[in-house]
């Protein structure tokens, strides 16, 4: 049976990158252009009338830009959104996760020599990227950051059956775990597809006084980790920063690891570098994080995974529940891709299922921080 194509609307000023992306999208038989504009504009008055289930869009354009057009549209029609520009390069931090913040799913950097040059490279990637995007949900985003709409009802599981009976640790003989503010001694945050989005609603709610240390394990295009540390860093009151090797974490600082690295504890409670292979495809990966975390501080360790594809930080997050420490998977309605606490969810590793606003006021009052 013949699949029904992706239908996708292009807003783009410049006549020539119209003509090479279109050239692109209409060689794939899987998408369909429905519609161009030449700006944001143009293009909300499209999208009622042509009902498209993607965007692709510039960034700099007369009337109204990228940035403008995806609050618009995040408003009113919300759409996944994809926004291929020469401005969201690694460099354009402040471009790239404005973009995200306000709901753009991704960025494409156009090549410095225009999209003319490796255009057959470039053509996979941007339908690989077309593809997974087009199914995934999106939200309005009308309602204050970190506040729950009234329809979003946080759920708990403790815990899932477990389908999974070849697993080293069993769901039945997962410890009851016990949590008071003494028993959290760090926090672990593992995110890809979505995940600077989720992790800004998490980290910004987090007071100055987080009494704990973050470690966050991001999957992000190569160049784009600097830009992401000092995004959130703008916007937390927490400082942000990638872990200084042999240092031991400090409460109240948020820490990566750094690029093609995976980073762990070491017997001390240490940062060390691994340059081990990826784990599941993935360096730096969750679980490795996750499994060394839950190895140093056992019920003391809490983890929460995030919106994302694949099973990365799955087996990690049953690591830490199986030491009896607190596990926090997002939930499904407010993910952009529930992949990877999904994964959580299925092996029983997921104390609690929240929507991702909800996160940060459980862990402020398991850490009895008033809010």
């Amino acid at each position: 049976m013949m699949l029904k194509p992706i239908k996708l609307l292009l807003v783009e000023d410049s006549p020539v990158a119209t003509i090479v992306l279109k050239r692109i999208f209409d060689a794939a038989p899987e998408i369909q252009v429905v519609g161009t504009a030449r700006n944001g504009l143009e293009a909300l008055k499209l999208i009622p009338k042509l009902q498209p289930e993607i965007i692709c869009t510039d960034f700099h354009m007369a009337e109204m830009n990228g940035l403008e057009f995806t609050q618009e549209v995040m408003k009113k029609y919300p759409l996944p959104i994809l926004v291929i520009s020469a401005s969201v390069q690694a460099d354009d931090t402040q471009n790239v996760f404005q973009l995200l913040k306000a709901g753009a799913l991704d960025v494409f950097p156009k090549p410095i020599g225009g999209l003319a040059s490796d255009y057959d490279r470039l053509a996979n990637e941007l339908i690989a990227k077309i593809k997974i995007l087009s199914g995934v949900k999106v939200f309005t985003r009308h309602h204050k950051p970190g506040a729950l709409k009234k329809s979003e009802k946080p759920v708990k599981i403790h815990p899932l059956p477990s389908r999974n009976s070849h697993l080293t640790v069993p769901n039945s003989q997962l410890p009851p775990a016990k949590f008071n503010s003494q028993t959290i001694k760090l926090l672990a945050v593992g995110a890809s597809t979505g995940g600077p989005q989720a992790l800004h609603s998490i980290i910004s709610q987090f007071p100055a006084n987080f009494p704990v240390p973050v470690i966050c394990v991001q999957h992000i295009s190569e160049g784009f980790l600097q830009g992401l540390v000092n995004w959130l860093g703008s916007e937390s009151k927490l400082p942000v920063k990638i872990a200084p090797f042999g240092e031991f974490p400090q409460p109240g600082i948020v820490y990566f690891p750094p690029e093609k690295r995976h980073l762990e504890l070491d017997s001390q409670g240490r940062f060390v570098y691994s340059e081990t292979p990826a784990e599941g495809g993935h360096c730096p990966s969750v679980t490795v994080t996750f499994k060394s975390v839950a190895n140093f501080h056992g019920p003391a360790a809490a983890g929460v995974l995030l919106t994302g594809m694949g099973r990365d930080g799955a087996e990690g997050m049953l690591a830490i529940a199986g030491l009896g420490g607190l596990t926090i998977a997002q939930d499904e309605a407010s993910c952009v891709v529930f992949g990877m606490p999904k994964e959580a969810i299925a092996l029983g590793a997921a104390q609690h299922v929240l929507p991702a606003s909800a996160i940060a006021p459980l862990l402020l009052a398991k850490l009895k921080i008033k809010q």
